[in-house]
């Protein structure tokens, strides 16, 4: 177990528990992707967390197979399920770095509030890239840290070693932006609501 999977789950509680910091940019999200949907599509979350937004999807789409690092998280996600009677949503302990997933075998990946807190978010877009079908979709809301908290990343090593974060990847939203295109996206809708806010991308697998 890493120093950020025991970070996360001791804290998993707590996070279930807290309220969203933003609410109306968060509907934002939710509604614009939503526009993405269908009923048939076949949908990878990665960093689910507690499960709140694949739930919160779930009757879009087909099915949705959500993962998180956090054993905790994910207790706690699959208790939602139950409670609310929802059986399309797979949630499973699981990275993208082990996931067994074929090639273009999704229609849609959702990667929210995660690729800042992985190691290497260029690898894991590559991955993503690789499992989606020819025009699926790539969605995520992504804390640029980068863009207004360049100094953040001076404090980094102190608060790791004192646990009082997980690993946090400093980088800007151009930065990400380029990453996707790189890789191969395009780019079709980007908003930051402002500076010191994740942006939020949704890009697509030509096809």
């Amino acid at each position: 177990m890493t120093q950020s999977t025991k970070f996360w789950d001791k804290i998993a509680e707590k996070y279930a528990k807290q309220p969203i910091a933003d609410e109306a940019a968060y509907q934002k999200k939710l509604a614009v992707t939503r526009d993405y949907l269908r009923p048939d599509m076949e949908v990878l979350e990665i960093g689910c967390g507690t499960g709140a937004t694949a739930l919160l999807h779930a009757p879009y789409v087909k099915h949705i197979r959500a993962i998180d690092f956090s054993e905790n998280m994910i207790a706690i996600a699959q208790g939602k399920a139950e409670a609310e009677h929802i059986d399309n949503v797979t949630f499973e302990q699981a990275t993208i770095e082990d996931l067994d997933m074929p090639d273009q075998s999704r229609d849609a990946v959702l990667a929210l509030s995660i690729l800042h807190l992985l190691r290497d978010k260029e690898a894991a877009i590559a991955r993503v890239y690789q499992m989606l079908k020819p025009g699926g979709i790539f969605v995520t809301s992504t804390a640029c840290i980068g863009d207004a908290m360049g100094w953040f990343k001076l404090i980094v090593p102190i608060g790791r070693f004192l646990g009082f974060f997980p690993f946090v990847a400093v980088f800007t939203s151009q930065a990400l932006a380029d990453s996707l295109t790189n890789t191969g996206f395009e780019l079709d809708y980007q908003w930051q609501p402002s500076q010191d806010k994740a942006v939020f991308i949704v890009a697509k697998k030509p096809g």
